[in-house]
């Protein structure tokens, strides 16, 4: 019907016209099996991938019904071809079962022996069978293999890989009960009361809270309230929580955001890192410290200490950054229930399958502009500010190896002049300048006389400079990219990027969403870039992610003395 908002495309692309009467209502009927890609003024781009019906197939949507979703929303006939392919897919979910070994009643314990992966198909068992990776991890049994519990996640993503998604029914523990009310009043004396979506997110998640249902991951913008969603699972479910961050600063804001938000006293509230080593109901751990272990060939240490304790869920705090090897271990700990949060699941490397096999499916996601809309993170300007090499480098640059052109373009010393010209033309904002490069950093940081952070710098030192920050001590930050992750700082109104991690579009949504918090006016986002330089290729990529998420962003040129 002309009327009608979707556009299918015979490469599975879905166009979703925003102005049309029924978009909404088409958002929200494929929102369960179709990926958002772009998300632009009028016209907003989804994708139906493997991975995103094998999505759908885990939440109990048939072939058929998605079919028909797509009829009935369709301003014109679907493509042949694209509909009959639905069932095959999707029925690759499912064919191979994980449960626990001799134990099908939901209550095994970590000290159990380990899983079966029940296969029932003879040619999908000799396939797996044939799989050289795993032959170390599984045992032959009569219809499927035993694997130890270990060993859960790495068959589980190496299936994945072979196209084989594994419906996991072997939930770990209960968990022991813990009782967590969320306040109507913050201890700050603000009223709180969780938005919507928050509350959408959580629903999403748990499903009708069974056994073998209640995982999967939440991606919302930064500024949006993802450990809200985390607060909420928690007071449904009722139960001892372990919380998994990445660095001790960001214990430290779960740790605020629970005393803060819950009932919870702080006895029932511990720090498991480096700096801290307890365990209590609700403890909250740095992935470094519980990936740590002496040498490659030793134990991990803390790991053992978690697994013996009776959790009933697990919440993956930047849950995108798990596939990495040295984080792979954490996945391990699936507990009857788990949850990731993060801001965007986009990876350069394409590994977003590791984390449907290691965490769960993707269960929530929104326009990040839709939040802007309804005021719920701030509207950002991005600008993208475009400058010579002085004349000095570019002889070295048209020299130089690929990498190394890449770092003298980051580093061009004229940024130098431009961020000073940046902060004196923004006096009153809460500024924060963000670079990949320390050698560069060291230098603003010197020229502005404010604060640096780095990965070098004591914990005890970040968090003061963090707080000086928040009360308006200090009006202007220097940090390299250990701020790009799970750090809040809710004042920050201007931030400032002088150098990145090549064409990272995750970096770029990390970096933005430092300054997304809600406040009375609009954020300012700034790109510095080297003209003619690979830097303006890299950048390009990077802006993918505000296109796809409908930012517009302007290019200026600066011409500054060489």
């Amino acid at each position: 019907m002309p009327e009608n908002p979707l556009i299918v495309q015979s490469d599975r692309t879905i166009l979703l016209d925003v102005h049309a009467e029924k978009a909404e209502e088409a958002r929200s009927a494929i929102l369960p099996f179709a990926e958002l890609e772009k998300s632009p003024e009028h016209i907003h781009t989804y994708r139906i991938t493997p991975l995103s019906l094998w999505n759908a197939a885990s939440a109990g949507l048939k072939p058929e019904e998605i079919a028909a979703t797509l009829v009935r929303y369709s301003r014109y006939q679907i493509p042949s071809g694209i509909v009959e392919s639905f069932s095959d897919t999707m029925s690759r979910y499912g064919k191979i079962r994980m449960i626990a070994a001799g134990d099908t009643s939901n209550d095994l314990s970590f000290d159990d022996s380990g899983l079966l992966l029940i296969i029932e198909d003879p040619a999908v068992y000799s396939e797996v069978e044939a799989v050289k990776s795993l032959e170390k991890y599984l045992t032959k049994t009569t219809n499927g293999f035993f694997l130890k519990l270990v060993n859960r996640g790495t068959v589980k993503q190496e299936l994945i890989q072979q196209g084989w998604p594994v419906k996991d029914e072997a939930p770990l523990v209960k968990g022991d009960s813990l009782t967590v009310t969320l306040r109507d009043q913050c201890l700050s004396g603000k009223a709180f009361s969780p938005r919507d979506y928050q509350h959408e997110a959580a629903r999403a998640v748990l499903g009708d809270c069974s056994p073998g249902t209640g995982y999967g991951v939440v991606s919302l913008p930064c500024g949006s309230g993802k450990t809200i969603v985390g607060m909420i699972i928690m007071s449904m479910l009722q139960t001892n929580t372990l919380i998994l961050t990445t660095n001790v600063a960001a214990v430290h804001q779960w740790i605020d955001e629970l005393m803060d938000k819950t009932t919870l006293s702080s006895e029932e509230i511990a720090e498991y890192s480096g700096d801290s080593k307890s365990v209590a109901p609700v403890t909250i751990a740095t992935y470094q410290i519980i990936t740590w272990r002496p040498d490659r060939k030793a134990d991990f240490p803390h790991f053992k200490i978690f697994r013996e304790r009776q959790w009933g869920l697990i919440i993956y705090d930047e849950v995108h950054l798990l596939p990495a090897p040295v984080f792979r271990v954490t996945a391990e700990l699936q507990a009857v229930r788990r949850l990731g949060l993060t801001a965007t699941l986009i990876r350069e490397d394409g590994a977003e399958n590791a984390v449907f096999s290691l965490v769960g499916p993707k269960r929530y996601d929104v326009p990040w502009k839709d939040l802007e809309g309804k005021g719920w993170i701030a509207e950002a300007i991005c600008t993208e500010i475009r400058l010579d090499l002085p004349q000095s480098l570019k002889i070295p640059y048209a020299v130089a190896s690929s990498r190394e052109k890449y770092r003298i373009a980051s580093e061009n010393p004229l940024k130098e002049d431009i961020v000073v010209q940046l902060v004196e033309n923004h006096s009153d904002d809460q500024i924060l300048i963000i670079g990949q490069y320390l050698t560069q950093l060291g230098s603003l940081a010197k020229l502005l006389n404010a604060p640096l952070i780095t990965g070098q710098t004591p914990n005890a030192e970040r968090e003061k400079i963090y707080k000086n920050f928040k009360r308006g001590e200090t009006k202007l930050i220097v940090v390299s990219r250990v701020a790009n992750f799970a750090i809040d700082l809710p004042d920050a109104s201007m931030a400032v990027q002088v150098s990145g991690s090549f064409g990272s579009r995750q970096e770029e949504a990390q970096r933005l969403g430092r300054i997304l918090r809600p406040k009375k006016y609009n954020a300012l986002f700034y790109t510095l870039v080297s003209r003619q330089t690979v830097e303006e290729d890299f950048a390009a990529n990077r802006q993918k992610f505000l296109a796809e998420q409908g930012y517009k962003y302007s290019i200026q040129h600066w011409d500054i003395g060489k």
